[in-house]
């Protein structure tokens, strides 16, 4: 007989029920609107390290393309509506992830994000930290913000420089984590670095804001010309949990066509699914107004609330017993 009760208990419902009216009364005082967008799209995420569900329609031909990917995040609709002229918004839903099922990982899950027209990234950090400790009060906890630049992070805890060390460097501070090394870019080193040697120093009830990280670890944020260039992108941890990733919103459609081009490249390579490029994305990016924006793992916010190391116990029913 399937196990049919919950995975998380009454308290962690009630928890999330709270979570989600606390944060639209958060937005609905600072006048962001809220939205909804199509949970399925003929586009789909690109990015190499993501892999994405996708389904067939059964319907009339005149309906567009039949296969249709569910989104891995709401952000390519969302700035379309941006560039309409909607301002600042936000939407809270579920987004999927194919492969990520495990102790922090739910291949469906709820992402909270949103968009300040007019801010950079640097501003948009205090607003994220800002909400953060709104969910943190739902339990009676605070945390402090702590500001640094990827660089001086890695220099000060490593002890190397990221922009400088080469691959056999970077694989020697690595030590005795065990990984397949085969087809691991220099990238790929430096995100090992964060999540085995660099998070797990983080005091647990301190916010950190890493930002202007490299410029090949951009994604959809623009890179400020320098030596060396660095993308305009912030990830916010509290304690050693990834909660957020942020941009200072690209709006070149030329270049974003470039990244979405050799994202298609190394998915090649790997032999992965090749999603169709989202064309109305870039379409629309000429019209972008200067802007930042988040997007925030509740469920893992959630998990930091209560202390809890297993992302089921935050979850109606996880994706075993769905």
């Amino acid at each position: 007989m399937p196990d049919w009760q919950p995975s998380a208990d009454l308290a962690a419902l009630r928890l999330r029920a709270a979570f989600n009216c606390m944060a639209r009364e958060f937005f609905q005082q600072r006048q962001v609107l809220e939205v909804e967008t199509p949970i399925l799209s003929a586009a789909g995420n690109t990015e190499p390290n993501i892999a994405s569900f996708h389904t067939e329609f059964s319907g009339h031909v005149d309906a567009g393309p039949r296969r249709r990917w569910l989104r891995t995040s709401p952000e390519y609709p969302l700035k379309r509506l941006l560039a309409a002229g909607v301002g600042d918004c936000y939407e809270l839903g579920r987004v999927f992830r194919n492969g990520e099922a495990g102790g922090r990982h739910n291949p469906e899950f709820t992402l909270l994000e949103w968009y300040r027209v007019g801010w950079d990234h640097r501003r948009l950090i205090e607003e994220t930290a800002e909400f953060v400790n709104a969910a943190l009060a739902l339990v009676g906890r605070r945390a402090t913000l702590r500001v640094v630049g990827y660089r001086a992070l890695y220099l000060e805890t490593l002890g190397l420089d990221p922009f400088e060390a080469d691959g056999s460097h970077l694989q020697e501070t690595l030590g005795d984590v065990q990984v397949n090394s085969e087809g691991l870019s220099r990238d790929d080193w430096l995100d090992l670095l964060m999540t085995h040697r660099i998070q797990p120093t983080f005091p647990v009830d301190a916010l950190i804001a890493v930002h202007d990280w490299p410029a090949t670890q951009a994604a959809l944020a623009r890179i400020r010309p320098g030596d060396p260039p660095l993308a305009e992108r912030f990830e916010l941890y509290l304690g050693p949990i990834e909660l957020a990733n942020g941009y200072h919103e690209l709006g070149d459609a030329t270049e974003q066509r470039e990244r979405f081009e050799n994202d298609l490249h190394r998915r090649r390579v790997r032999g992965a699914a090749l999603p169709p490029i989202d064309e109305a994305l870039l379409a629309a990016l000429p019209a972008l107004p200067d802007c930042a924006g988040v997007a925030l793992g509740v469920d893992r916010l959630l998990m930091a609330l209560r202390g809890n190391p297993r992302i089921d116990a935050v979850l109606a029913f996880d994706f075993a017993r769905a």
